[in-house]
């Protein structure tokens, strides 16, 4: 065995240690550690399943959160990413809204101490321009962060006076930004997938995660949604796309 391989090992069995969970855990508790469990299935399921999310990439990811319908969850599903992923990574996620309207994830996220949106950030990208000058404490003038949760969040436009559109030279730029900083990019679509944002999205997107509610119209609306893509040319849709179903009647 190598020293490498040492180290390696511990890898394969870090999910195989003593239980803390359930009757496993109580009876190792309750006994001083004389009687040593190892985890049960769920526990071990769970380890899994943290290792997976904290795995290293080769480079920054993009999941983007996609159904053209209102009330899919889309918001609320990034911000649970955005939470599991800071909280089980350690940071290096940003939550961006990017709704060509107003979107409501700056308002349903922690506010910060500043209103700053995409908007006033494709305003000042300039400052920006030099990579050997810009710092990802700059953002900090328009990203917001949520606390302990350890992800930041880019708020869609909030003032009612500016009109025009986020086009997709806009979507890029702003794209490209993030993925200098971040680690994990999270984007909350809007509802029209004819707008220029949504589609570079939807194109930049390393996974699209189909929200969808147990009602049959959001399901089908998600469903025309990937067809509609198949046909426009967007390609590998079936390795590419999950779906988060939510539930949130208690019945």
């Amino acid at each position: 065995m190598t020293a490498t391989d040492f180290l390696d090992r511990r890898e394969h069995d870090a999910h195989e240690g003593p239980a803390t969970w359930g009757w496993r855990g109580r009876l190792r508790r309750g006994t001083g550690g004389l009687i040593n469990p190892r985890m049960g299935a769920k526990e071990q399921a769970f380890h899994a399943d943290r290792q997976a999310i904290q795995k290293d990439f080769d480079g920054p990811r993009t999941i983007a959160f996609i159904n053209p319908k209102g009330g899919a969850a889309k918001t609320t599903g990034v911000l649970g990413a955005g939470y599991t992923f800071g909280t089980v990574r350690g940071g290096g996620v940003v939550a961006w809204d990017n709704n060509e309207t107003r979107g409501t994830l700056g308002i349903r996220g922690q506010r910060g101490t500043h209103r700053n949106t995409t908007r006033e950030l494709l305003e000042d990208l300039g400052r920006f321009k030099d990579v050997y000058q810009s710092r990802i404490g700059d953002l900090g003038a328009f990203v917001r962060s949520q606390g302990d949760a350890h992800f930041d969040v880019l708020a869609s436009d909030e003032r009612p006076d500016v009109t025009g559109i986020i086009h997709a030279t806009d979507f890029a730029e702003v794209h490209a930004l993030l993925q200098r900083f971040y680690r994990v990019i999270l984007i909350d679509t809007g509802n029209n997938m004819r707008a220029e944002n949504w589609l570079a999205a939807a194109d930049a997107a390393d996974l699209l995660v189909v929200t969808s509610t147990i009602r049959e119209d959001t399901g089908y609306s998600g469903l025309w949604m990937l067809d509609a893509l198949q046909d426009a040319g967007y390609v590998d849709l079936k390795h590419k796309s999950i779906t988060v179903l939510s539930d949130p009647s208690e019945k």
